[in-house]
């Protein structure tokens, strides 16, 4: 039992080497840039770090972080649901997915800066803004995934459906949807980076708090390591959240595959 224990806790070892390696040079190199450079503006690791724990131990961070993911939750659920249906739909429905296209090509053109000035013109301070731009910002590229995924079902487990005669909810819950699995984590990914990206506009424009606020209030201010420790901090947030959550669920629902990368 014991030799178990130790090769298990050495093959995580060697999985997390090469991303403990990266955040090593970043931080020697960012540290070796701050020490030539002698400049205010680029902080030492040591006073990013004293600002990060100012932030935490104050709870300010915990506070912040809850009012940014609250935003960005509520926009990415409303963004999930509009993009799996009008994905399936599109896929399915010739006509649907050219009426939708422009939409789509529209979404993926406008920057999030765009979305952000426009929901805070529209519905001012409150929780709709940010829940609105998101949705506007991550849905398209995410009914992309949506869409690629329903054309990579295979053709046999297709045939199979109509020979069976399956209803289309059948269908829906026994073929699609689990084809679609890894392209909606794949999707989820994609659309949670940007959502981050959009939220902080937002709050940087339109809101008084949430970590986009703080962000702008830490420039205001000329603290450049504020601005940097609110980026690490949310940086980790988003860290945990993809091995916490993500990977762990993909390594859940495809515990049957023998895939190396999983």
């Amino acid at each position: 039992m014991s030799s178990q224990i130790g090769q298990r806790l050495r093959a995580r070892a060697v999985a997390w080497l090469p991303a403990t390696a990266f955040c090593v040079c970043v931080i020697v190199g960012w540290d070796i840039a701050s020490r030539v450079s002698a400049s205010p503006l680029v902080p030492t690791v040591g006073e990013v770090a004293d600002e990060i724990g100012r932030l935490l131990a104050g709870g300010e961070a915990m506070r912040q972080i809850g009012v940014t993911l609250t935003r960005i939750v509520l926009g990415f659920a409303a963004a999930f649901v509009i993009a799996l249906g009008a994905g399936i739909c599109a896929a399915l429905n010739v006509a649907f997915k050219r009426f939708c296209e422009p939409a789509v090509i529209l979404g993926l053109t406008v920057p999030g800066l765009v979305w952000a000035l426009l929901c805070v013109i529209w519905f001012g301070v409150g929780l709709l803004a940010p829940t609105v731009a998101i949705t506007l910002g991550i849905a398209p590229v995410m009914m992309l995934h949506v869409m690629q995924g329903m054309r990579a079902v295979e053709r046999d487990l297709v045939e199979m459906a109509f020979v069976f005669r399956l209803s289309t909810r059948n269908k829906l819950m026994h073929v699609w949807i689990p084809s679609l699995v890894p392209h909606l984590i794949g999707g989820a990914r994609v659309g949670l980076s940007l959502a981050w990206k959009v939220i902080v506009l937002v709050e940087l424009f339109g809101l008084s708090n949430g970590v986009g606020y703080q962000l702008n209030a830490e420039f205001s201010s000329q603290n450049v390591a504020g601005v940097l420790a609110w980026t690490v901090i949310f940086w980790l947030v988003m860290v945990t959240i993809e091995y916490g959550l993500l990977q762990a669920l993909e390594r859940r629902l495809f515990r049957w595959r023998k895939d190396p990368l999983l």
